[in-house]
């Protein structure tokens, strides 16, 4: 029986290192993953750099994980079994007690770990998880494929479900990192009229290969009056974390329009109450999703042919592979690949 495993920790705010632990035994309602693949995702400055707070050091962050289940705790539930592939995303598992789990909002529950930031993550070769929090993985859909969609790809996919936008809408798709690359996939295989807004011409072809039906490149045209002179927009999503461009795109926006806001930026919006009020816009925020809706996510993507770009490396390549990352030199998503042989 294998007593210690290898995990790469931030032993304090700035500093990944590779160290070996004792094998934990999984609680009450817990079971200890055996990790296959890891997506590095942008949250993850969150405790790597000491941007998040209340993060106890030492932490292993990382919260697309895909892995197997190699011990539990407690008899597991019908649908899961030793040996099984699941994953777990940002969203480590819900209590099923509090007010927003009675209301049946699980992914807002007031009691749920942080996967990687209240709680050890898939920077590693084991981890515990939540049993509420765990996902089935699609035979068809290697580890690798899935972990990016687990938080990049959920987020997307549910922000424009809950968008109400229709087959034949505009929708306009900001950013075109981690998330916005499967955000225009998904638009495109939903039946919306895709307009990707982006900086800079290079990646204007990868992105008309992706769906888009229109790209914009800020660095040369006005976004606000381009998307108008397309007819406006239903939806804007966007992706990135400058509250200031995600303000200034808000006029492109029809009548009833709605702002969908799944990028994380530390700065307020500013959001014009006349244009508000006299046009009946909406703005709102999308957080990934419970585990059924995860599974959907990979189920659809399965369906459509939605795929992550993906660079991988391999565990000790942490380091690395955060900074590329960090860095916006990927493309366009990194994933860690855990050897166990």
């Amino acid at each position: 029986m294998k007593e210690t495993y290898k995990a790469i920790q931030v032993t304090h705010p700035g500093l990944l290192e590779m160290v070996e632990r004792e094998l934990p035994n999984p609680g009450p309602g817990e079971v200890l993953i055996k990790v296959e693949a890891c997506g590095i995702c942008g949250a993850d400055a969150g405790a790597i750099e000491g941007l998040e707070k209340g993060v106890q050091y030492p932490r292993v962050p990382g919260h697309e994980v895909v892995g197997t289940i190699y011990k539990a705790a407690d008899p597991l539930p019908a649908w899961l079994k030793p040996g099984q592939r699941v994953g777990i995303g940002r969203l480590g598992g819900h209590c099923n007690a509090c007010e927003q789990c009675r209301l049946g909002y699980f992914n807002l529950c007031q009691n749920q770990p942080v996967t990687g930031s209240s709680r050890d993550g898939g920077y590693a070769e084991y981890m515990l998880a939540r049993m509420t929090g765990l996902v089935a993985i699609p035979d068809d859909l290697s580890s690798v494929e899935a972990a990016p969609l687990l938080c990049a790809g959920i987020a997307t996919f549910n922000a424009l479900k809950k968008s109400h936008a229709q087959a034949g809408d505009t929708v306009v798709i900001q950013g075109m990192g981690g998330l916005g690359h499967l955000a225009v996939q998904y638009a495109r295989k939903m039946g919306f009229l895709v307009i990707a807004v982006g900086r800079g011409d290079d990646i204007a072809s990868e992105v008309m290969t992706l769906g888009a039906h229109h790209y914009i490149d800020t660095h040369r045209q006005d976004a606000v009056e381009t998307i108008k002179a397309h007819g406006g927009a239903e939806v804007i999503l966007s992706t990135i974390t400058d509250s200031l461009a995600v303000s200034a795109l808000l006029p492109a926006l029809k009548p009833h329009g709605r702002l969908m806001v799944v990028g994380v930026g530390k700065e307020p919006l500013t959001l014009t109450p006349g244009v508000m009020i006299g046009r009946e816009l909406t703005a709102r925020g999308a957080i990934t999703g419970t585990p059924i809706e995860l599974e959907k996510t990979l189920k659809f993507s399965l369906l459509a042919d939605v795929k992550a770009m993906i660079e991988t490396r391999p565990l000790a390549q942490a380091q690395d592979a955060f900074e590329k990352m960090r860095s916006g030199q990927a493309k366009f998503r990194m994933v860690l690949t855990i050897d166990q042989n």
